[in-house]
């Protein structure tokens, strides 16, 4: 989404609901663990991207965090998180896998 139309401000809603989003795979369960899965489009731009694209990412996302939370939702290093991102992107590219996100 954010490499076919950059941009400083977030889109309109309808814009929005227009795009692809993760998925649930298992909806959150008592626990609270719930897995997503991310859409192949958007695992395919991350595998793409260039080393400028998730610098650009990294700081509008580092701005968007900051002017919505503050400072303290930004003290990790994004361009690092992007970088290793991007890189298991590659890998469910080339081995026909996909991106899963656990959280807690």
């Amino acid at each position: 989404m954010y490499f076919e139309e950059p941009s400083v401000e977030i889109p309109p809603i309808e814009q929005l609901l227009g795009w692809s989003w993760p998925e649930w795979v298992v909806a959150p369960l008592n626990d609270g663990v719930e897995v997503f899965a991310l859409p192949s489009r958007l695992i395919r731009a991350l595998a793409d991207a260039t080393s400028t694209e998730l610098e650009e990412l990294a700081d509008r996302w580092t701005a968007r965090l900051r002017s919505a939370d503050g400072d303290e939702m930004t003290d990790d290093d994004l361009l690092a998180v992007l970088q290793g991102v991007s890189r298991l992107a590659a890998s469910a590219v080339s081995t026909g896998g996909g991106v899963y996100s656990w959280s807690f």
